[in-house]
């Protein structure tokens, strides 16, 4: 069930938030004023650490998307996360290989709401922070979350994306 708090949001966040609370999600997604289009943006928007943004990257990996959520506060190291994850190189998806993937744009991307469940690493460095915040479909919508639930949320596993 949507929250009456949900119902002006985005037709893409609508999805999420639907997805979420699917999934028994308590957090709400929240439409901001700002852009939330970098994890810089984001955590000014919010007053947060940089750190407690979670980043949607989606990369082509043995010819599939593939989404990793990393914290805001550092780059992905493409070559060591792919042998740590044992998949074969990791090439930044287009803009339109995103779209397609998700049916979101870059700098909204969300870890859910998307045609089909990707494979999905998250950064082992959102553990650190009680509380992060994740995009919702659209770049200025996010809900608040944890490392922990976004790895139930995507299925996705516990890694470090750095070197």
């Amino acid at each position: 069930m949507v929250s009456q708090e949900n119902a002006s949001l985005p037709v893409r966040s609508m999805q999420v938030a639907r997805a979420l609370a699917a999934a028994g999600v308590e957090g709400q997604v929240r439409e901001l004023a700002e852009s939330t289009r970098t994890a810089v943006e984001a955590a000014s928007a919010l007053g947060c650490d940089v750190g407690a943004i979670a980043n949607s990257l989606v990369f082509i990996s043995d010819d599939d998307a593939v989404l990793v959520l990393t914290s805001g506060q550092h780059k992905v190291n493409t070559a060591a996360l792919a042998t740590r994850w044992g998949r074969g190189k990791l090439q930044r998806a287009t803009p339109e290989q995103v779209r397609q993937a998700t049916g979101q744009a870059i700098g909204g991307v969300a870890p859910v709401g998307h045609p089909r469940a990707l494979p999905t690493v998250v950064d082992a460095a959102l553990v650190d922070h009680a509380q992060v915040w994740a995009a919702a479909g659209t770049p200025r919508t996010v809900f608040p979350t944890t490392a922990g639930e976004l790895v139930r949320l995507t299925g996705g596993r516990l890694l470090p994306v750095g070197p």
